[in-house]
């Protein structure tokens, strides 16, 4: 595995050793051994999610204020958008946030730290997202960063209003949200 350090140094993206030819093609998607080695993440993963989205929706920008989750996130069918955002206050880079495309062409995946708001937009027809987390889902505990926050300024690839949840339409700015010591 290739590994790529974006603009945020704890954000890596992920390139997995392909191997292909007339049949089709082989990747280890995860390997804890090869991961840790290549990248220090020593996680353990407790959940596995799997979305499917049309195109132009946008999910997110998601978090958990208490059990926090580390994604390691990848796109299986179609590609997206997908955004972190810092919220750690006493880091750095707070309130920055990094994109990449994730594809099912590239096999790139991404891995987002704790302390992270994570939000995606659908590019193709449809898309199917996989993403393992390092704890559970705690409804009580989520939050949404609302996805065209002035302040973050994200560049979202849209040129339409995106399709949202009710959730993620009465999203809180950056300013009013709880954040990450």
């Amino acid at each position: 595995m290739k590994v790529i350090q974006i603009e945020i140094p704890e954000i890596l993206l992920i390139e997995p050793q392909i191997f292909g030819d007339h049949r089709g093609f082989f990747y280890e998607s995860y390997n804890a051994k090869v991961l840790l080695e290549k990248t220090g993440i020593n996680e353990h993963f407790v959940q596995d999610n799997h979305s499917r989205s049309a195109r132009n929706v946008l999910r997110g920008l998601h978090y958990q204020i208490q059990q926090p989750q580390a994604k390691l996130v990848r796109v299986v069918v179609g590609a997206v958008f997908d955004v972190a955002v810092d919220l750690r206050k006493s880091s750095k880079t707070f309130g920055q946030w990094v994109g990449t495309h994730l594809s099912s062409e590239n096999k790139q995946q991404l891995w987002i730290p704790a302390g992270f708001a994570h939000g995606f937009l659908v590019l193709s027809e449809y898309a199917e997202v996989l993403y393992k987390t390092t704890s559970y889902y705690a409804p009580q505990h989520e939050r949404t960063i609302l996805w065209n926050d002035p302040d973050l300024a994200i560049a979202w690839p849209i040129q339409t209003e995106p399709i949202l949840s009710a959730k993620d339409k009465v999203a809180k700015l950056l300013r009013d949200a709880e954040v990450f010591a």
